[in-house]
């Protein structure tokens, strides 16, 4: 199955071929003596958005978090804009351009939504993107810029965490299910953001369970299943048939699975 193609992004273009700006090869995570993940590899080049899907303990946020660098590989190597920085520490993977949103947003409940954005911009690398950027990107902010992040929907936190992390202008994104738990009006409405941000220059890397979603948005996908990779490829490479059986595994897709268009995750009704 095919690496790279030209493709539409939903707001532009990315380059087939040139440098990679993140590759991961053979990576092995344990959790204690669980091994959450097997040997995994991917290549993300500039301008991509590369999603991973895969069920609930399939270890797509735990290759984030490892990517991110809070989690330390039992092998294999990470490499970042040609370095190797398998053994970076976390805020210096921040100040070099890896800056990750998440899962459960992890904002700060008793500061208010301006406050938390500083927070993003303390170490923030020079760049487009400023707290008024983001105010512009999401209008809602700017009447509630001093509320308690607290009394906010989980949409609107969500949007918190996101212009949290793009202020510190990074270059490459990580998105940790970012519609998880959330309605799919509110989901739309935060993946409308993305052709702004990557027209900023920004590379994302994102999982997400719910595939249809994750198809609509992706360049390029990989699907994980107990910590191994079951397929990769472009949405266009793929079918409904290949997702599901790599989603569910071979032997539990038929039983298991429920239609791309509504989901392979499930309703989600938090606002």
């Amino acid at each position: 199955m095919s690496n790279r193609v030209d493709g539409d992004l939903p707001g532009g273009r990315y380059q087939a071929g040139g440098a990679p700006l993140l590759e991961v090869r053979d990576l092995v995570v344990h959790h204690g003596q669980l091994r959450a993940l097997s040997g995994i590899s991917l290549t993300v080049y500039p301008g991509e958005v590369y999603a991973l899907i895969g069920a609930n303990g399939a270890g797509k946020s735990t290759l984030l978090r490892t990517i991110a660098g809070l989690h330390h590989p039992s092998s294999g190597s990470i490499a970042y804009d040609g370095k190797d920085v398998t053994g970076l520490r976390p805020e210096k993977r921040a100040i070099a351009g890896i800056v990750m949103v998440p899962e459960g947003r992890r904002l700060f409940p008793s500061l208010t939504l301006e406050e938390n954005l500083k927070v993003g911009s303390s170490f923030a690398r020079k760049g487009p993107w400023t707290i008024d950027q983001v105010l512009e990107l999401f209008p809602w902010m700017k009447e509630r810029r001093r509320q308690k992040t607290a009394q906010m929907s989980g949409g609107e936190q969500q949007s918190v965490a996101i212009g949290r992390a793009l202020v510190a202008n990074p270059r490459m994104l990580l998105l940790d299910e970012l519609s998880l738990g959330l309605a799919p009006v509110i989901v739309q409405r935060i993946y409308a953001m993305l052709p702004q941000v990557l027209e900023s220059g920004i590379t994302v890397l994102l999982v997400e369970q719910d595939v249809s979603q994750a198809l609509r948005v992706a360049t390029h996908l990989q699907c994980l299943l107990e910590g191994h990779t079951t397929l990769e490829g472009t949405p266009a490479e793929v079918n409904r048939e290949q997702v599901e059986a790599a989603y569910f595994g071979a032997g539990a897709a038929a039983a298991a699975a429920q239609p791309l268009e509504n989901g392979i995750a499930g309703e989600r009704n938090d606002t």
